[in-house]
C-alpha cells in the first residue's frame, strides 16, 4: 500500500519521503521491481537482480560508533572499526538527505522467533528489491502485530550513497556500513548487496543477546520426527544450509539462531542460499524453493529463455538466492527447537587431512568452535592451485560484536548443561590435498549424519588421530572405511604425515591469540599437538 504521509517514526528520524511503500505483499513488490525495471522474471517466475559491483559484503567497510553505553564491550579491530560519533552525524544526514522527496520503501518486522527475546526491526530502502530482500529474510508480522509494530532497531539504505570524503574521515573506501548501538541506527550507502541488511541485524543480535545470557550463532538447525535438534556450524561453501535441508528432518532454520533457557530458536524468517552448480538431484529441496517470491542474485541466464545457468561463476562466485522459509515443505513451523542433542561443526578440509567425522569432548569442542576452520582453494601464479587455511572465530567472525571468548564461554555452559554431544564432520576432500584428493561425496556425509542423528555412531569402534587428537569411527554402516580414515586414504602415507603436520602448524599458530596466559580458559590443550 502506498502512502503519501508519513508513517510512524519516520520524521523523528529526519527522514521526508515522498511517498512510503509500507510493508508490500509479494505480488505488490513484483509490480514495483517490474516497473522500476530493477530485475528480470525467470522461466519460472523467480525475480532475478544484480548487486551491482558489489555482489558479497564489504566487510573492511563495516563500522561501530565508538560512544560511552557500548565501547567496553565491543570486540574492537579489524572485524569491528570505531568511528566517531561526528562521522557518523555526518554521513547520516548524506543519507537521509539523499532520501528527501523520494519514494521509499519501509519494511517492519523481527529478529528472532522467540516472542521474549526478539528484536523488532525496520529498514528503509528506495529499492523495491531491497524491500523484498527484507521480506524474505526477516520475520514477517502478523496485520495485527504491524498496527502497534514500534521498531526497536532501524535500518536507513541509502544505497545510491557514496562517501566522496572517506580518506578526509579515514575510512576505508566509499562505501559504508556504520552501527550506532546507542541510538539503535545503522546506515549503509555505496553498496547494494542485500546481505548487508542481513548480517547487520545479525551482528546486532550478536551484541544485545548474549549480555542477556542468550547465546547467538552463525548455524543451521533441524528437528527429528522425535524432537531431537542438531545445529550445524560452518563457513559458506561447508554445506550449513544443504546439510540441514534434510527430506527426513524439520528445518528450523539455515543460517542464524539462538540458544535461551527454552532451547533453539530461528533469528530469521528466510533462507540465504548459494545456487553456484545448484543441481536438483543433490539438492531438490533448495531447488524446489526458488520459485514465485523467491529472489535471485547475480546469476547468469539465457536472455531468450530466461532459463538460469547455475554452473556459471561469470559475474561471481557467491550467486545467491533469498526465499521465504515456508518456501521448503519439510519446516519447523514454530521456528524453535528444544535444547539440541548434537552439534556438527562443518568444515571443508581441502588439504584432505580430517577424518569424515570426528568426535569432539566438549574441551574439544571448544578448541575447534574458536578456531572455525574451512580451507578454500586459491588460484595463484601459472594455474597452480593450493589450499588457503581459513579461521574465523565461532565460524562467524565478520559478524561477532563480542570477543569471541564470550560466545564460546556460553556455548560450553550450555554444552555442560544439557549433555550436547559434538561431532566435527569434514565436507571437503579425502585420499590427498587438492588436485589428487576426491571430494567427500554429500550422500556420504548424509549417511555420516543420519548416524549422528539416530545415536548409532556412538557404537562404533573410535581410533584416536595422533596429531589432531580427535576421535575418528573405524566403520559406519554404508560408508566406504577408506574415507573414514584420512591417513589410510592416501597412497602417500609420508605426504599425508608432512602435510597433517603442516595443518596442525596452522591450527596451532591462529589459536595463539586465545592463549591468555590464565588457565580459567585456555583451551589449546584439546587442539593439535607436534
Amino acid at each position: 500500500m502506498a502512502i503519501s504521509t508519513q508513517i510512524k517514526g519516520l520524521a523523528e528520524l529526519g527522514i521526508e519521503p515522498a511517498e512510503v511503500f509500507h510493508n508490500l505483499p509479494y505480488q505488490e513488490i513484483y509490480e514495483h521491481e517490474t516497473k522500476n525495471k530493477e530485475g528480470v522474471i525467470s522461466d519460472n517466475g523467480t525475480m532475478m537482480v544484480d548487486t551491482g559491483i558489489f555482489t558479497g559484503r564489504s566487510p573492511k567497510d563495516k563500522y561501530f560508533v565508538e560512544e560511552p553505553s557500548s565501547k567496553d564491550n565491543l570486540w574492537w579491530g579489524p572485524v569491528n572499526v570505531k568511528v566517531s560519533e561526528e562521522i557518523f552525524d555526518k554521513l547520516y544526514k548524506k543519507v537521509v538527505d539523499h532520501l528527501k522527496g523520494k519514494s521509499i520503501y519501509v519494511f517492519d518486522g523481527f529478529a528472532g522467533a522467540n516472542k521474549d527475546s526478539r528484536l523488532s526491526l525496520r529498514v528503509v530502502s528506495e529499492r523495491a528489491w531491497q524491500h523484498h530482500f527484507c521480506t524474505n529474510m526477516f520475520i514477517r508480522p502478523e496485520a495485527s502485530e504491524l498496527q502497534n509494530l514500534l521498531p526497536e532497531f532501524t535500518i536507513i539504505n541509502g544505497s545510491s550513497v557514496k562517501n566522496v570524503d572517506y580518506k578526509e574521515h579515514g575510512l576505508n573506501s566509499d562505501v559504508f556500513v556504520i552501527f550506532h548501538l546507542k541510538k539503535k541506527i545503522a546506515i549503509i550507502g555505496g553498496t547494494e548487496y542485500g546481505g548487508e541488511m542481513k548480517k547487520g541485524i545479525f551482528s546486532v543480535m550478536n551484541y544485545y543477546l548474549p549480555l542477556k545470557n542468550i547465546l547467538t550463532m552463525h548455524c543451521s538447525a533441524n528437528i527429528g520426527k522425535d524432537g531431537d535438534t542438531t545445529l550445524f556450524f560452518g563457513l559458506s561453501g561447508t554445506g550449513k544450509t544443504t546439510l540441514s535441508t534434510d527430506p527426513h528432518r524439520k528445518l528450523i532454520g539455515d543460517d542464524e539462531h539462538g540458544w535461551d533457557d527454552n532451547g533453539i530458536f530461528n533469528i530469521e524468517g528466510g533462507c540465504y542460499a548459494k545456487t553456484i552448480n545448484l543441481d536438483p538431484a543433490t539438492e531438490p529441496d533448495i531447488y524446489k524453493a526458488i520459485r514465485k517470491d523467491a529472489l535471485l542474485e547475480n546469476v547468469v541466464y539465457d536472455p531468450n529463455s530466461k532459463k538460469v545457468d547455475y554452473s556459471s561463476a561469470a559475474k561471481t562466485e557467491n550467486t545467491r538466492v533469498s526465499y521465504p522459509i515456508f518456501h521448503i515443505d519439510n519446516i519447523e513451523p514454530s521456528g524453535k527447537g528444544g535444547h539440541p542433542n548434537n552439534i556438527v561443526f562443518l568444515t571443508y578440509d581441502a588439504f584432505g587431512v580430517l577424518p569424515a567425522v570426528s568426535r569432539l569432548t566438549i574441551d574439544q569442542a571448544m578448541y575447534h568452535f574458536l578456531s572455525g576452520y574451512t580451507a578454500k582453494v586459491a588460484g595463484t601464479e601459472r594455474g597452480v592451485k593450493e589450499p588457503q587455511a581459513t579461521f574465523s572465530a565461532c565460524f562467524g567472525q565478520a559478524f561477532m560484536t563480542l570477543h569471541p571468548t564470550y560466545y564460546a564461554k556460553l556455548l560450553g555452559e550450555k554444552m555442560r548443561k544439557h549433555n550436547v554431544k559434538a561431532y566435527l564432520v569434514n565436507t571437503g576432500l579425502v585420499g590427498g590435498k587438492y588436485g589428487v584428493g576426491k571430494r567427500m561425496s554429500l550422500p556420504a556425509t548424509r549417511k555420516v549424519l543420519d548416524e549422528i542423528f539416530n545415536g548409532e555412531i556412538e557404537k562404533a569402534e573410535f581410533i584416536k588421530h595422533p596429531i589432531f587428537q580427535v576421535e575418528f569411527p573405524k566403520s559406519i554402516p554404508g560408508v566406504d572405511d577408506h574415507l573414514l580414515d584420512p591417513r589410510a586414504a592416501w597412497a602417500d602415507k609420508a605426504e599425508y604425515d608432512k602435510t597433517a603436520k603442516e595443518l596442525a602448524g596452522m591450527f596451532i599458530e591462529n589459536f595463539k591469540k586465545y592463549s591468555t596466559g590464565s588457565k580459567d580458559f585456555d583451551f589449546t590443550e584439546f587442539g593439535p599437538k607436534l
